[in-house]
C-alpha cells in the first residue's frame, strides 16, 4: 500500500510537471518591436526603453550609458529579452543599437510605423580619438535604424580613408562629412619651404608657420629676415607655394571639401 501511494505521488508530482511544461507555450509570446528612435533619460538602458512592446520586462537592464551616447550589442540584446522571457527576432540584422540620451522615444503609433526601415550606410568599426587618421579598416557599409542616417553622409568609402577624424568618434557611428578633415603635414612654429614661380623664375625662402594646415590649407609664414608675413598655400609636408599654381591646389582642395 505505501508503495502504490508512494508512486501515486510520483504520478501526481510527474503529472503536474507535464501540465507545466504543456502549458508554457499556452501564453503566445509577442516578438519585441524596436523604437523607432530609441533614447533613455537616466543612463540606465532598460528593455523599454528600446522596445515599444516590453511589457512586464520593460525594467530589465540591458545596459548603462554615460556620454551622449551608448552603442549596444545587438546580439546580447537578444540574449538579454530571451533571459527576461521575450522574443526579438531581430528582423533587420542588426548589429548594433545606438541609444541616445533623452526621453523616450517617439509614440507607439509611429515606432510601429516606423520599425524595420533601415539604411546600408557607412559606420566607424572602432572608436577614434580627434586626429586619428581614418584607416580602410576602420569603417564599413552596415544597416543602421533609418531615423538615425539621415542628414549629410559619407557615401564614398575612398572620401574618408586617409583623412582624420575632427573629434573623437564613437564604434558604430555613422560617417558624416563634419566628422573628417584632411591630415594635418604643417604644425605651428614648423619651419617651411615657400616656393614662388613665375615665368621660369623661381624663388624660395624658409620660415616658421604661424599655424597647423593639411594640404590646400592658406597658412601665414615668417620671412625670417623681414619679419613679413607671407600667405601660401600648403603643398606638403613642410612645403608651402605662393602663385596661380598653389592658387590651383587651394581650388582644388575646396572643391574635394565641399
Amino acid at each position: 500500500m505505501h508503495r502504490s501511494i508512494y508512486m501515486l505521488m510520483l504520478t501526481g508530482a510527474g503529472a503536474l510537471s507535464l501540465l507545466g511544461m504543456m502549458a508554457a507555450p499556452v501564453q503566445a509570446q509577442t516578438a519585441l518591436v524596436l523604437k523607432a528612435q530609441v533614447t533613455d533619460g537616466d543612463g540606465r538602458i532598460t528593455l523599454g526603453d528600446l522596445f515599444d512592446n516590453a511589457g512586464a520586462a520593460s525594467d530589465v537592464v540591458v545596459g548603462t550609458r554615460v556620454g551622449q551616447s551608448a552603442v549596444l550589442d545587438a546580439g546580447q540584446v537578444q540574449a538579454k529579452a530571451r533571459q527576461a522571457g521575450q522574443s526579438w527576432p531581430n528582423p533587420q540584422g542588426l548589429r548594433r543599437i545606438i541609444v541616445s540620451a533623452g526621453a523616450d522615444g517617439i509614440s507607439a503609433t509611429q515606432a510601429r510605423a516606423e520599425a524595420g526601415r533601415t539604411k546600408n550606410v557607412l559606420v566607424f568599426t572602432r572608436s577614434l580619438s580627434a586626429g586619428e587618421v581614418i584607416a580602410a579598416a576602420d569603417i564599413a557599409w552596415q544597416p543602421v535604424q533609418a531615423h538615425l542616417a539621415g542628414g549629410s553622409l559619407v557615401s564614398d568609402p575612398e572620401a574618408a580613408i586617409g583623412k582624420t577624424v575632427r573629434l573623437p568618434v564613437r564604434d558604430g557611428g555613422v560617417v558624416r562629412p563634419g566628422d573628417l578633415t584632411a591630415p594635418l603635414v604643417i604644425r605651428r612654429a614648423e619651419m617651411v619651404m615657400v616656393t614662388f614661380e613665375m615665368n621660369g623664375v623661381t624663388l624660395s625662402m624658409t620660415g616658421p608657420a604661424q599655424k597647423d594646415g593639411a594640404v590646400g590649407d592658406l597658412i601665414l609664414v615668417q620671412n625670417p629676415a623681414s619679419k613679413k608675413l607671407i600667405e601660401a598655400v600648403i603643398t606638403g609636408p613642410g612645403s608651402a607655394a605662393v602663385g596661380e599654381a598653389a592658387q590651383s591646389l587651394r581650388n582644388r582642395a575646396l572643391y574635394s571639401s565641399r
